[in-house]
């Protein structure tokens, strides 16, 4: 008789635990909704992190990972999702842990997962970080080939923004895939300025708002400068 009553309190309890959980879910869902209707994203995130909690979910995870990307927590994205070149890891998870590890300034990471991207479908806007990238970490080939790959794709139409200057800016891909032209030419060759300037004197003239292109000329003309400097002080 007191086993049979163990086992009906048991039984009991697990009943209830299993509707306790199943309501706090339904909340939480309830609460993820109205949080997105009124653009509370510190609020979905809690939404999603309890929901998470509650029923385990990879995709509710990859979204989570996202709303944290999305609004700059790039750490706790990594932290969800991990590091890892993993296969099977969804199309959204494979692009936060790349947008945030870039953000991390973490680009032998950031780049891994960019190609995986590119691998799954070809694209001229990822095919330009990859390129940045890969400068970054001293690989001109594979740079090279992604900027072979950008002159060929981008279109008159296709456009990128520059957020690092106030107001922002936006310059045709061509142009900024020819500035990364001469970029490349600089890291193969840091003797031959002249060929670095010329690529990049193409881009300006694609784009003579690109203030980046014009930032990075002045300071190869002061480099050559200075580089002739000491040879005219011996003669």
């Amino acid at each position: 008789m007191k086993k049979t009553l163990t086992t009906i309190m048991l039984c009991s309890f697990c009943f209830g635990f299993s509707q306790s959980n199943s309501q706090l879910f339904t909340h939480y869902k309830a609460f993820y909704e109205q949080m997105k209707e009124q653009g509370d994203v510190q609020g979905v995130i809690n939404a999603l992190t309890h929901m998470n909690v509650l029923q385990p979910n990879e995709a509710r995870k990859d979204t989570l990972a996202f709303f944290y990307s999305n609004s700059g927590q790039h750490v706790q994205a990594i932290n969800l999702l991990g590091t890892e070149n993993d296969p099977k890891a969804s199309d959204l998870a494979v692009e936060v842990k790349a947008r945030s590890l870039k953000a991390l300034n973490q680009p032998q990471l950031a780049v891994a997962q960019f190609d995986i991207m590119f691998g799954r479908k070809p694209d001229i806007y990822v095919a330009y970080d990859i390129v940045d990238l890969n400068l970054q970490i001293g690989k001109t080939a594979e740079a090279e080939t992604y900027i072979k790959y950008g002159l060929e794709h981008a279109t008159d139409k296709d456009v990128l923004p520059f957020y690092q200057s106030n107001p922002p800016y936006q310059v045709p891909l061509k142009a900024a895939f020819t500035y990364q032209k001469g970029l490349l030419a600089y890291n193969k060759d840091k003797t031959n300025i002249d060929q670095a300037i010329t690529y990049i004197d193409q881009a300006i003239a694609i784009a003579p708002n690109f203030k980046l292109a014009l930032q990075i000329k002045e300071l190869l003309l002061n480099q050559k400068a200075q580089e002739a400097t000491p040879a005219t002080e011996q003669k």
